[in-house]
Parts: C-alpha cells; structure tokens; sequence
C-alpha cells in the first residue's frame, strides 16, 4: 500500500511541475517588429529570467500532438498546450503555448493528449521557427 501511495504522489507531482513548466514558459512577452525582408510585422519574443534558466535544459511537458510531417519530416511534430481546436494556429492562444519537436525515434499520431520529454531550446531571433524548440524528444502516452 505504502508503495501504491509513494507511485501516486510521485505522479502527481510531475503532472504539477508539467503543469508549471507551461505557466513558466507563458512568461514572455512579444513585441512586434517590423521586418524588411518580409515585408510585414513578425513577433519577436522577450524571454524573462525564468524560461532562459529552462533554456538547455530537459524537460517534460503534456500536450495535443499538431502533424506538420509533410513540413519537416516524420521526426517532428508542434506540442500545443491546448486541444487543436483551441491551439495557436486556429487562433484561440498566444505562441507560448506551443513547441516544435523533433523526436529522437518515429512516432504515431494521437489525438490523445501525450507526455514529451526532450531538451528546451529558445529562438529570439528566426521568424520562422516557433520560438520553443524542443530536441532529442521521446514521447510517451
């Protein structure tokens, strides 16, 4: 029973710090620039001391799975903190709440809500990118 309850509480616990590890990464604030080359407005992220001391470090984060194979390959996928329906790319959050994540071993496609883990990277400076990156990733349900 004690080990029942040990296994409980240590699920819980990384369920919480999954949880802050999304609220921390939301500590950022976005200013628009205005890009030459482009030739429009781009978000460009400010990061807070909280998230750069995540910058490099592994990480665990539960979320949807967004399929963007065809974009970069059956290694990478976006997390999003919320359902697709309510994710960044329909309009419904801000870009703190979504990840790229290149995984180290092909993974299948849920529409279940999974766990990753892998190292945090921040991108201040490409538009093109989103501006969490996560690398060497496993996923796990």
């Amino acid at each position: 029973m004690r080990i029942l309850l040990v296994a409980l509480s240590l699920l819980f616990i990384n369920s919480v710090q999954e949880k802050s590890t999304w609220k921390t990464l939301a500590k950022v604030t976005i200013e628009k620039k205005f890009d030459e080359l482009m030739n429009f407005e781009i978000d460009y992220p400010t990061f807070s001391e909280e998230v750069k001391a995540l910058d490099g470090k592994e990480i665990s984060l539960e979320g949807w799975m967004i399929p963007l194979d065809e974009l970069r390959g059956e290694n990478y996928f976006v997390l999003s903190a919320l359902p697709f329906a309510n994710c960044f790319f329909c309009g419904g959050a801000g870009p703190e709440t979504v990840v790229e994540v290149f995984t180290t071993e092909g993974f299948d496609f849920t529409e279940d809500r999974v766990k990753v883990t892998g190292t945090l990277s921040l991108n201040a400076d490409d538009p093109s990118r989103l501006m969490y990156v996560m690398s060497k990733a496993e996923v796990t349900d």
